[in-house]
This record gives structure tokens, C-alpha cells and sequence, in this order.
């Protein structure tokens, strides 16, 4: 019995220093967190005007908003979405529903998870070698490419996780009543994780709304305002990171406004999908 006990105080003791251990960390982290959102939101607040969706990016010195930027972000994000969109949902539902047992399956799965975690200025590179080399100029389309590379391996992995949530049961009543496979699939089990893969979605965009490296390479920036995607586009993050690293205060104001607008819609897109997923929970 004193062997015993002594085994459990020493238990004890280890796992009270875990767990010590890991509220400071998590408690230094949100320190940090709280530090950054918190700046972000008084410097940002006291930046916004209605000038910042109705003014281009001005000239040094000079005062004036970030409309072409935010223009440019969100056409290079909806192409992003509109090319990983499609592409991801049907690897995804490949790896769920026709891969299984497979050899194949899991390569699939690995790489995915290596692109998944890949640095995001290693993707604006391979796009830089693969569009911007051959067109020889910057353009929004390069920027929307990339910013797919990085989109991508997000809605692969929410779906193939998702589909693979749903019972089996569904999938043996559908096929029991001599329904083919691929109605089955968009019939019964889309519908069941469809909030699943919407949530995954949200959170790509979420992911790749502030990537600052990829469009280096690849958009570029412009002062100007301009639709063609085929030409250098402005995008929020890079006039952000120009602007915050200039000696001018007028763009150190434009910079905090452009952190806080991005800041929060990120945020309302994290919260938005955690809500869908939740109500579909929920029923």
C-alpha cells in the first residue's frame, strides 16, 4: 500500500506540474493576444473614416483611404474561392468516398497535409516561377492563383473530414434503395455535412484574406484603382505592410485602419463559421 501511494503522490505531483506548466503558456499567449488585438483596436478605431472606402491609396505624404486596395483584396479572394472552391470539395469527397482502403488515399492525405502547412511565401514563389515569369509582369490573377494554392488544401481537408463524420448507416439506406453512388453523394451526404464544408470554406477565406507574403510575388500592389487582374492590383495586406514600414504618419494612419478592417473581418468570418457549425450541431 505505501508503494502505491507513493507512485500516486508522485502522479499527482507530475501532473500538477503539466498542468501548471501549460496555463502559463496558455496564459502568456492569451497575454499576447489580448496585447495585439487590443492595439490593433485602438489605433485602428481612432484611424477609421468614411475617406477609407471612398479614396484611393494616396502619394507619399498626402492623406487619403484604401478603396482600390480593398477592391483588389476581395477580387482576388473571390477568384481564390471560386478556383479551390469546386476543386477542393471533389478531392475531398474523393478521399471520403471513393478512396477508402486505398493506398492512394493516403498519399493523397499526406501531401495535402504538407501543402496545408506549407510556408505561405514558398507558395508565392512557386506561383511567381509558374505565372508572373511567364507573363512577364505582376497581375491580380497571379495574386487570386496563389492565394487558391493556400485556400485549397483548407477545403480538402473540412471535407473529406466531414463526409467522413457522416454515418454509414446513411449511405447503406441510400444505396439499399438503388440510388447510384454519385446521387447519393450530392443527395444525402452533402446535405448532411454541408455545414461542415461551409464552415471549412469560411475559414479558408478567413485564412487567406490577410496572406501578405504570396501576393509580393505575385499582385504586387498599385496605387491606382484598377479591375483588370491581368495588371498589378493593390490588395489590403501588402499596403498594409508598405505603409506600416514607411517614415510617413499619414500612411502609419491608413496602415492601422487597414489592420483593424482586416482584423475584424476575419474575426466575424472565425465567429460567423463557428456559429453555422454549431447550429447544424445543435438540431
Amino acid at each position: 500500500m505505501t508503494g502505491s501511494n507513493s507512485i500516486y503522490r508522485s502522479r499527482q505531483i507530475k501532473s500538477g506540474i503539466a498542468l501548471t506548466l501549460c496555463t502559463g503558456a496558455t496564459g502568456l499567449g492569451l497575454i499576447f493576444l489580448v496585447w495585439i488585438l487590443w492595439t490593433t483596436l485602438v489605433n485602428g478605431l481612432l484611424a477609421l473614416s468614411l475617406k477609407l472606402v471612398t479614396e484611393m491609396t494616396p502619394p507619399p505624404g498626402e492623406d487619403g483611404g484604401l478603396a482600390n486596395a480593398f477592391a483588389g483584396s476581395l477580387m482576388m479572394v473571390v477568384l481564390a474561392v471560386i478556383i479551390g472552391t469546386p476543386i477542393g470539395i471533389l478531392a475531398g469527397t474523393y478521399l471520403a468516398e471513393f478512396s477508402r482502403g486505398k493506398k492512394i488515399g493516403a498519399v493523397i492525405r499526406f501531401m495535402n497535409d504538407i501543402l496545408l502547412s506549407a510556408p505561405s511565401i514558398i507558395i508565392g514563389l512557386f506561383v511567381y516561377e509558374l505565372v508572373v515569369r511567364q507573363t512577364g509582369h505582376f497581375s491580380g490573377y497571379a495574386g487570386g492563383i496563389a492565394l487558391a494554392f493556400i485556400f485549397l488544401p483548407v477545403v480538402v481537408r473540412t471535407t473529406d473530414e466531414m463526409l467522413r463524420l457522416v454515418p454509414d448507416v446513411m449511405r447503406e439506406a441510400a444505396l439499399s434503395l438503388g440510388i447510384p453512388r454519385w446521387k447519393v453523394t450530392v443527395a444525402v451526404l452533402y446535405r448532411a455535412a454541408s455545414a461542415g464544408i461551409l464552415t471549412g470554406i469560411l475559414l479558408a477565406v478567413a485564412r487567406i484574406s490577410g496572406e501578405t507574403a504570396p501576393l509580393l510575388f505575385t499582385a504586387l500592389n498599385n496605387q491606382y484603382w484598377s479591375t483588370d487582374m491581368s495588371e498589378p492590383m493593390a490588395n489590403i495586406p501588402v499596403v498594409i505592410f508598405q505603409y506600416a514600414m514607411s517614415p510617413y504618419d499619414e500612411w502609419h494612419v491608413l496602415a492601422w485602419a487597414g489592420a483593424f478592417v482586416m482584423t475584424a473581418i476575419v474575426l466575424l468570418l472565425s465567429v460567423g463559421s463557428r456559429a453555422i457549425l454549431n447550429r447544424k450541431g445543435g438540431k
